[in-house]
């Protein structure tokens, strides 16, 4: 249980373990942790009264009005990370100039950990979800949104965008420190600007139907290095739940034709990491040797030598021959037989 409890610790805040042998352990924890599905936490918003050091100096405790507490990462260390450095501009929807190709095939995104917190934007049946829509693309989802509805972050980050942008509307784009940003369109109000931080379910503007929209809702978009995916794949909009704290990215997810499909065979394999890719064939292989060495060990049949048994005679009698014979006893052809041995005959 200890061990279990420092290898979570060491996924969650960094700390490095000096058991050479916690590697698998954690290589299998991180996978089941990853697979987790996080609860809305919107609805249990409360004002915190203070925070305390830890003996990490990345990580703080927030102390709540209501007597609860968590660990949270220090905005301050956060802020120092280089992806709120580059390719940071205040205005372009797209500060990233890389070619879509260039991102890879297949990477891990931590979505959030125990030090983050996660909060749906809202809680509702999407009206329309990523992908052409009237042969243009719908780079997110639209969510029914009553118009004045509070809107709150999705996730911890720091505010990019926070303007008027064209068939946006009021838009606010929130990038997080994994490097994911959230786009929230077509605001009445916006409560932040460029530059603030927020947590995640802190109230960033207003719900209303500004830029090019047909009624109120909430345009939300996912995006990775500027690339946007169906926001399908990290949250369950009609439950609130974040699917999981890891997400495993494909290169084509960011296809525009290609949305969530929900498939749990797949979903396993998307979620794999390499590692437990690596770990999962050699115990397939391991299960392979197994099953081989079981049906040869089914298959084998021995002779117990008698009085006047010759090799040929043997042979005969099993439909083998002589060279098989020796070869599975490590034997030559002019050995002497001795009554009562065993002979293997296959």
């Amino acid at each position: 249980m200890k061990k279990a409890l420092l290898v979570l610790l060491s996924i969650c805040t960094g700390i490095s373990l000096q058991a050479q042998d916690a590697g698998r352990e954690a290589d299998s924890l991180r996978y089941v942790f990853g697979r987790q599905k996080v609860e809305n936490s919107a609805s249990k918003a409360t004002p915190y009264a203070d925070t305390l050091d830890t003996g990490n100096p990345g990580v703080k405790v927030v102390l709540y009005n209501n007597g609860t507490y968590r660990f949270v990462k220090d905005p301050s260390l956060v802020a120092a990370d280089s992806v709120f450095t580059e390719c940071w501009d205040t205005r372009a929807v797209n500060p990233y100039r890389e070619d879509p190709d260039s991102i890879p095939d297949r990477f891990s995104l931590w979505i959030v950990d125990t030090l983050d917190s996660y909060a749906c934007p809202y809680v509702v049946h999407p009206r329309s979800l990523f992908g052409y829509r009237h042969g243009r693309r719908h780079q997110g989802i639209d969510l029914p949104y009553p118009p004045g509805t509070p809107v709150a972050a999705a996730f911890d980050g720091k505010v990019r965008i926070s303007t008027y942008v064209g068939g946006y509307g009021n838009l606010v784009v929130i990038r997080h420190a994994n490097g994911l940003e959230t786009f929230y369109g077509h605001l009445s109000k916006r409560n932040v600007e460029s530059g603030d931080w927020v947590s995640a379910g802190d109230i960033i503007g207003l719900g209303g139907s500004t830029g090019r929209s047909t009624g109120p809702h909430l345009h939300f978009e996912t995006r990775y290095k500027g690339a946007a995916f169906d926001p399908a794949w990290i949250i369950d909009f009609e439950t609130g739940t974040l699917r999981h704290r890891l997400l495993k990215i494909r290169s084509w997810y960011f296809n525009p034709n290609q949305r969530y499909v929900q498939n749990v065979d797949d979903e396993d394999e998307i979620f794999r990491t390499d590692e437990e890719d690596r770990l999962m064939a050699e115990e397939q292989a391991k299960k392979e040797a197994a099953a081989r060495a079981a049906a040869e060990a089914a298959a084998m049949r021995y002779h117990t030598v008698r009085s006047g048994d010759t090799l040929s005679g043997i042979a005969r009698k099993y439909g083998t021959s002589v060279k098989e014979i020796c070869r599975l006893n490590g034997i030559k052809e002019t050995t002497i037989l001795q009554v009562g041995k065993r002979l293997r005959v296959r």
